[in-house]
């Protein structure tokens, strides 16, 4: 008996050793992958065919199992899944590529140099710029447009304020616009000094200019989508989900990714407009490889930066001043109950606590007899203490952490120290929802993901300030920043199965960096470079 079952054993060895290996596109080896499943475990080496990941272990497990047709030693450097941007602004950020950018300047001069400047190179017929953010000169107030109006009296020109919340107009670009001082203004502000207006509007009057601003042709919009994925994939991501598109640009990227000349997958939020709801929202989500539609992005309230953020009591800086909702309360309540019959995701831009408490209310009451709805609240900026209690999976946080690290100069002057301490509230936020979607909201902030992983745990900016971290009660763990930009960021899309952790079965979309995100010293996390971006296996950088 013995000796049948020492020859059984020995025929199943031989037989074994006999059963031919399974062709592979790609080995990837040498490597520390951080898989980002449950476990968070780790592996040596990956198996890929086809864009799916079939197999993670050793490579000496592996190539006993593969034949490969590619081999790819990633010489002991650290993998991670491609990194998800759950909240991004794609094509205006292509856009904003091709018209003045006034990020970062320190002057209401240094803006109008660089106007000037932009202007002597392409002679545009209606100048477009965006990116000041008073909060950064000297005099932070809000800047007039007679300097403008003298430098450019026939040429249009709109500045978007940082947030997106403001614009800048010299006079003929109101002109145009068809605004003046008698204007009846609702869900917003144009602001006037001594009988005339300033050239600064804020919020609801805001499209009356957009809707002057010079068509793009298909090949200019097409131009803004390609530099923008390039960007974005040159600093590791792999999936952006763009806050806000008409039908237009969904089609072109669509276009694009089916004629295999746009790589990045994109999740699409259509903007909230009837034309657009009224084709999607009566068929239904679109799902494809490389893009799903299933996201309605809706507005309600503007920006702190530019006192547009409802809040519940008077701003600290602004006596009698409560900011705005953009929309009115029962066309809000009307649009999530047009929602909740559908299959889509309804996604707010939520930032001051009378904005928040009324999303997260509505949001209850139409999802209360509903499960895996995933409506998403964009921001969840500024927050009453017992409100935080709404959020789960069904009720999502999607957040930015660069903004608090962009505002913490000047939020408290905005809040007053009671309401700043339940500000910008990450880990407040994950630990009653379970989940914590990152993104940057780029172009309003930087693209860099790595900036996203940073101020998520240190709470600081680039020149470690300030020293301790702002708020550092609300700092998430590296494991937590990391699920959010990767499998938290692709729950809160829908896209859970699909991508955001390297796992059997996902597609092979990862990032290859110099450094180990979970291991280098925090001081050292922003000098960390990313040596290759892969999308279905295949390298897009």
């Amino acid at each position: 008996m013995k000796m049948k079952k020492c020859l059984l054993i020995f025929l199943l060895i031989v037989t074994a050793c006999n059963q031919p290996k399974q062709a592979i596109d790609l080995l990837v080896h040498n490597a520390k992958i951080y898989q980002v499943n449950r476990k968070f475990s780790t592996a040596e080496a990956m198996a890929i065919s086809n864009g799916e990941i079939l197999a993670l272990g050793s490579f000496q497990d592996l190539t006993k199992k593969y034949i490969y047709k590619e081999k790819l030693d990633a010489e002991n450097q650290t993998i991670f899944p491609g990194f998800i941007d759950a909240h991004g602004h794609l094509y205006n950020y292509g856009l904003q590529l091709q018209h003045v950018d006034l990020n970062n300047t320190q002057s209401f001069d240094e803006l109008v140099t660089r106007i000037v400047d932009f202007q002597e190179k392409n002679q545009s017929d209606y100048i477009i710029g965006r990116g000041w953010d008073q909060n950064l000169w000297e005099n932070q107030e809000f800047p007039v447009n007679d300097t403008l109006n003298q430098l450019f009296p026939d040429t249009p020109i709109s500045l978007s304020r940082v947030d997106g919340h403001a614009l800048l107009c010299n006079q003929a670009a109101l002109d145009l616009a068809g605004i003046d001082i008698s204007m009846n203004v609702k869900d917003g502000v144009l602001l006037e000094e001594n009988g005339e207006l300033t050239g600064i509007i804020i919020d609801g009057p805001m499209p009356l200019v957009f809707d002057t601003y010079p068509e793009l042709s298909d090949e200019e919009a097409k131009k803004a989508l390609l530099s923008a994925e390039k960007e974005c994939l040159a600093y590791g991501l792999t999936c952006v989900a763009d806050a806000g598109l008409p039908k237009r640009i969904i089609d072109l990227i669509d276009s694009l990714q089916t004629n295999e000349y746009m790589q990045l997958r994109m999740y699409a939020m259509i903007s909230n407009t009837e034309a657009n709801l009224e084709h999607y929202l009566n068929q239904p989500p679109i799902k494809k490889e490389k893009l799903v539609v299933k996201g309605v992005k809706v507005y309600a309230d503007g920006a702190l930066g530019s006192r547009g953020a409802a809040l519940k009591s008077p701003y600290s800086d602004k006596v009698k001043h409560f900011g705005n909702m953009v929309i009115n309360l029962d066309d809000f309540h009307a649009l999530a109950e047009r929602v909740s019959k559908t299959e889509f995701q309804m996604n707010t831009h939520a930032i001051g606590d009378s904005a928040n408490a009324v999303v997260l209310k509505t949001y209850a009451k139409f999802l209360q007899n509903q499960s895996d709805r995933r409506w998403r609240v964009e921001h969840a900026q500024v927050m009453d203490a017992d409100e935080f209690t709404f959020f789960s999976k069904n009720i999502i946080p999607s957040v930015q952490p660069t903004h608090a690290i962009s505002d913490m100069h000047w939020a408290e002057n905005r809040l007053g120290e009671e309401r700043i301490q339940h500000a910008y509230a990450y880990k407040n936020l994950l630990d009653n929802a379970g989940i914590l979607a990152l993104g940057t909201d780029f172009p309003i902030e930087g693209i860099d993901p790595l900036m996203t992983f940073f101020t998520a745990i240190a709470r600081q900016d680039e020149n470690f300030y300030p020293a301790g971290g702002f708020q550092k009660q609300n700092a998430i763990s590296r494991e937590e920043a990391l699920r959010g930009m990767t499998i938290w960021a692709a729950y809160a899309n829908f896209q859970e199965d699909l991508i955001g952790s390297l796992e059997v079965g996902k597609k092979a979309d990862f990032v290859i960096l110099n450094q180990d995100l979970m291991q280098v010293p925090e001081e050292k996390i922003l000098s960390t470079q990313v040596i290759s971006t892969y999308i279905d296996g295949q390298k897009v950088n």
